[in-house]
């Protein structure tokens, strides 16, 4: 036994095994995966052994795979999990120019590794290649960089454009009918598996100008599904409004829904819209040219619609009015001197007592008023000055007034007097003196 080991441990038999394990190290270490341990002699200590460990490993990566655009989105972008919660709001817009759009590194086509390409593609390790010349490059770039500018808002003509600029409410968007927004605004809900849930609301009015007219309310994902379904049912659910002469509504009238109070008031021709802009928008699409409107309490647009609306369908023609008081109907007009001119009868009996019949205003407001705010005089009549100046043009108030009240009526200025004394008529200017002098001539 001490022999043997003896010739194991003389010097020559250790150089050779040490020279054969050196030799078929790399091929040994290929072959095999599991841990090994190698016999290390030295000459002058006993035996030791030192465990090796081989593991096979791939030299590729996630950062290899891909370009470097795609990297920094899956640093900077949202989940699609995410998205659904409602984070992550306009990440997915460029708030900056891509500067690096359309370059290319180096002079010619070349596939840079790393750079403008992923290093490993499947399998295949990707090598620097120079590609064929490309004469249609320069022209896409240059088209490319012209489209590179400035973001510019979008510019509409002043028909088009809607309550606030060039957002929806207030906008005409659908072509060959008559139909507006009046309300686009996103909503969210809380679901149990998908969190907040984006929707868009669209509220719209739609007419023909003619009395013809309706709303509704779309929901959608899309913001043009939300508005093609907004427009879709208003236009199922028309409804026929009446109008006086074509211009306003019948009468003055109290409406309410929630807590949105509305006070309609009935205008003469020429008077205008003036109201909220909703209420505005809904009369055009209408055909109601001349309205004066105010709103009380919650301004939701939701509950404006539908108080107006809800009002408008609730007034009453004057042949109605007048059947269900059973007195004529009579109007007083500017234009007629203020005389009574009856505009509807009763069909049934006529009731005769004055006394019984009923105020038409509050008839028509069912007893509501509008409370009006008292209107106080100027804080300048109260002074000294003012005081005086009024006692100065005492004697000569109103008089441009009735001078022209007088050449309207009677061609000339005059008094009471004029005719029993003549000569006492005040002198005319030359050029009416001349043109009456030529009237007569005539």
């Amino acid at each position: 036994m001490m022999s043997m080991l003896k010739q194991l441990l003389s010097p020559k038999s250790i150089n050779i095994a040490q020279s054969v394990i050196s030799i078929k190290r790399p091929d040994f270490l290929k072959d095999s995966t599991r841990c090994y341990r190698t016999l290390i002699v030295p000459q002058t200590r006993v035996l030791q052994f030192q465990s090796v460990c081989v593991q096979q490993v791939r030299l590729e990566s996630f950062f290899k795979k891909h370009t470097a655009e795609h990297i920094w989105k899956s640093v900077t972008s949202v989940s699609n999990a995410g998205k659904k919660r409602g984070r992550g709001k306009g990440a997915g817009k460029k708030r900056a120019k891509n500067l690096n759009r359309g370059q290319v590194i180096g002079v010619d086509n070349i596939i840079w590794p790393g750079l403008n390409a992923p290093i490993i593609k499947g399998r295949d390790l990707i090598k620097r290649t120079k590609l064929p010349p490309d004469p249609e490059r320069q022209a896409r770039l240059v088209k490319l960089r012209d489209s590179m500018g400035t973001f510019k808002m979008l510019r509409l003509s002043p028909t088009e454009r809607g309550w606030s600029g060039s957002k929806m409410p207030g906008r005409n968007d659908f072509d060959g009918f008559d139909t507006k927004v009046l309300e686009f605004k996103t909503v969210f809900c809380m679901k149990a598996n998908a969190g907040r849930y984006r929707r868009i609301s669209v509220v719209t009015v739609t007419g023909n100008k003619n009395g013809l007219a309706g709303f509704a309310l779309g929901k959608a994902a899309d913001s043009r599904a939300a508005l093609r379904r907004a427009k879709n049912r208003a236009g199922q659910k028309l409804m026929y409004i009446e109008r006086y002469n074509n211009h306003t509504v019948y009468h003055d009238f109290f409406t309410q829904f929630c807590n949105t109070r509305i006070f309609v008031e009935k205008r003469p021709e020429g008077y205008g819209l003036i109201c909220h802009r909703a209420i505005k928008t809904i009369c055009e699409m209408i055909g109601i040219k001349d309205l004066y409107a105010k709103v009380e309490g919650s301004t939701n647009l939701q509950n404006i619609v539908k108080a107006f609306f809800l009002g408008l369908l609730k007034q009453k023609t004057h042949q109605q009015l007048a059947d269900e008081t059973n007195y004529h109907l009579v109007e007083f007009r500017k234009e007629n001197d203020y005389l009574p001119v009856i505009v509807a009868s009763p069909k049934g009996p006529v009731k005769t007592d004055p006394k019984e019949a009923p105020d038409f205003l509050q008839y028509v407001m069912e007893n509501k008023v509008r409370l009006r705010k008292k209107k106080y005089l100027p804080f300048y009549t109260k002074k000294t000055h003012w005081y005086i100046k009024e006692k100065k043009i005492e004697t000569v108030r109103n008089m441009d007034k009735a001078k022209y009240n007088l050449l309207a009526e009677y061609g000339e200025i005059r008094s009471f007097l004029t005719d029993k004394y003549p000569e006492c008529r005040p002198v005319q200017k030359k050029s009416f003196v001349k043109q009456i002098d030529e009237d007569e001539n005539q």
